[in-house]
């Protein structure tokens, strides 16, 4: 009976048991520049990210005012009458690496695909294919990609007076150094 009790205890702790690399100073980026104009780009360096390396599962999260400009108004704006960030504080990504196995990564950068759903405003946007890199390096995982998204794709209206300032396809690069979580 004891030794009944032990296997069960091992075989449940086993199931809970999973290696999770996190960060919390991952970086964004995004730009949605016209050619002749002022550059429209901001960068964020406190994203949380986390990853699964039993099932590949992956998550990040956004403090939608961490987003920072080149200057103090475009920011304004970008808070208030873009992203409404007071209303909408988070932007959020849950998805899956397809066909992700730790023991893959070695010391060469390799491609994966990503799916899954990135919600901002409120909206939510699905990716069935998104490119990313994937590297590990010593005790950390590196992921990093990009992607592009229109502005509509999320319900932001882009005012008539700065349409032909502002790009409506948003250019997204992110990073993640993430590290065995503890």
């Amino acid at each position: 009976m004891k030794n009944i009790f032990c296997i069960l205890f091992l075989i449940g702790f086993g199931l809970s048991a999973q290696t999770k690399y996190i960060t919390k100073t991952g970086m964004v980026n995004f730009e949605a520049s016209v050619p002749t104009f002022e550059k429209v780009k901001a960068t964020h360096n406190l994203v949380t990210a986390i990853i699964n390396t039993d099932n590949g599962e992956f998550a990040a999260l956004a403090l939608v005012k961490g987003f920072r400009f080149k200057n103090a108004l475009m920011e304004e704006h970008f808070n208030e009458n873009y992203a409404e960030s007071d209303t909408f504080p988070k932007a959020t990504f849950k998805g899956t690496i397809k066909d992700f196995d730790i023991t893959d990564l070695k010391t060469e950068t390799l491609p994966y695909t990503l799916k899954g759903e990135l919600t901002f405003h409120g909206k939510t946007k699905h990716f069935n294919a998104l490119n990313i890199s994937i590297l590990k390096d010593n005790n950390k995982i590196i992921l990093s990609g990009h992607f592009k998204a229109k502005a509509s794709d999320f319900d932001i209206e882009i005012p008539k007076i700065v349409r032909n300032k502002i790009s409506e396809t948003i250019a997204v690069s992110f990073e993640f150094n993430m590290k065995k979580k503890e």
